[in-house]
């Protein structure tokens, strides 16, 4: 082979290796972060076929946009454009690759106008979760309220245990949650809003029933009917409990405090719960004078997390609240 044919194919080989290493840079990275910037220039001159108007459209110079879209071809190895003069027109795979970038640009818009939506201070979004105790009476008061002066704020409401909601504080999927206990953590900001009375429910035909108060030492032989561990209103019940000297024995576990009413109206055990909302037949509830038995429910959200504007005037009309939170 002569000093020549050797020379032409050193820097084939070359550029071959440079291309290859471009190649395997692009891949490492993300396509998407690599091709983003320069998807809307493309479906434009794709439109336009004609890089001057498409520069126009855009308002960008002429030399910069056929600069992005040879450097585009360039990165994906793949013609898209077959030039004629000013004006270009697509080629197979140019088309291919505008059906896809045109299902992503909308993807994209209907993503920004949903988060403008969402943020939108008349008629924005709140995820907002609470106590399933909370939620047959409580909650529904104070939507009402809250909406006589935001009547198109709209609410993504969430009904979960104490536990489950930070955890959807922490991962974004909650904007403000009512709980109880209320929590402390670090990277939350918790605010006592109001206290609600427990007492104890047990069996229409219990001895105790004829009582209208009760130590709850009083009840320390009894079978006791309960939440799921993690729940807030389990961990109150312990605490009580062990206050009152003993340590309850479990005879059912659930995850609503209706179902537990109505163990307890089967006789199958007693509980410590809030008041319902409406009179339940089968179960008388005493007020337990010691120890005092209440639960403070409080509002709380993720500490350093920028508020939409409705989720801001939300917060602030539950801040508002303090001791009034619970219907009396």
């Amino acid at each position: 082979m002569s000093a020549t044919a050797t020379a032409t194919a050193t820097a084939a080989t070359a550029a071959a290796a440079t291309a290859a290493a471009a190649t395997a840079d692009l891949d490492a990275d993300s396509w998407a972060a690599t091709l983003t910037p320069r998807l809307a220039q493309f479906a434009a001159v794709a439109r336009q076929e004609h890089v001057t108007r498409a520069a126009h459209q855009l308002d960008v110079p002429q030399s910069t946009l056929s600069r992005a879209m040879v450097r585009l071809e360039r990165d994906l190895g793949v013609a898209l454009f077959a030039r004629h003069g000013r004006t270009v027109s697509l080629t197979p795979a140019g088309r291919t690759f505008l059906a896809s970038v045109e299902r992503a640009l909308a993807e994209v818009d209907r993503a920004a106008e949903s988060v403008r939506s969402d943020a939108d201070p008349a008629a924005g979004k709140v995820a907002f979760g609470f106590l399933h105790t909370l939620g047959p009476e409580t909650v529904p008061g104070l939507l009402r309220a809250f909406r006589a002066d935001h009547p198109r704020v709209r609410f993504q409401l969430v009904q979960n245990y104490g536990e489950a909601m930070i955890a959807g504080l922490r991962a974004g999927e909650l904007d403000l949650c009512l709980t109880a206990p209320i929590p402390d953590a670090p990277d939350l900001v918790a605010r006592r809003l109001d206290e609600q009375r427990l007492r104890l429910v047990v069996p229409d035909d219990h001895p105790l029933a004829g009582r209208k108060r009760v130590r709850l030492a009083e009840a320390a032989a009894e079978l006791f009917v309960t939440l799921e561990p993690g729940y807030g209103l389990r961990r109150i019940t312990d605490t009580l409990c062990a206050e009152a000297g003993f340590t309850p024995k479990v005879a059912f576990e659930g995850e609503e405090a209706e179902t537990l009413r109505g163990l307890v109206a089967a006789g199958l055990g007693v509980a410590l719960l809030p008041p319902p909302a409406v009179p339940r037949p089968g179960v008388v509830e005493l007020t337990v004078t010691a120890p005092r038995a209440v639960r403070e429910i409080g509002v709380a959200w993720l500490d350093g997390h920028p508020d939409s504007a409705p989720v801001a005037a939300f917060k602030r009309f539950l801040l508002s609240r303090r001791g009034q939170l619970l219907p009396r």
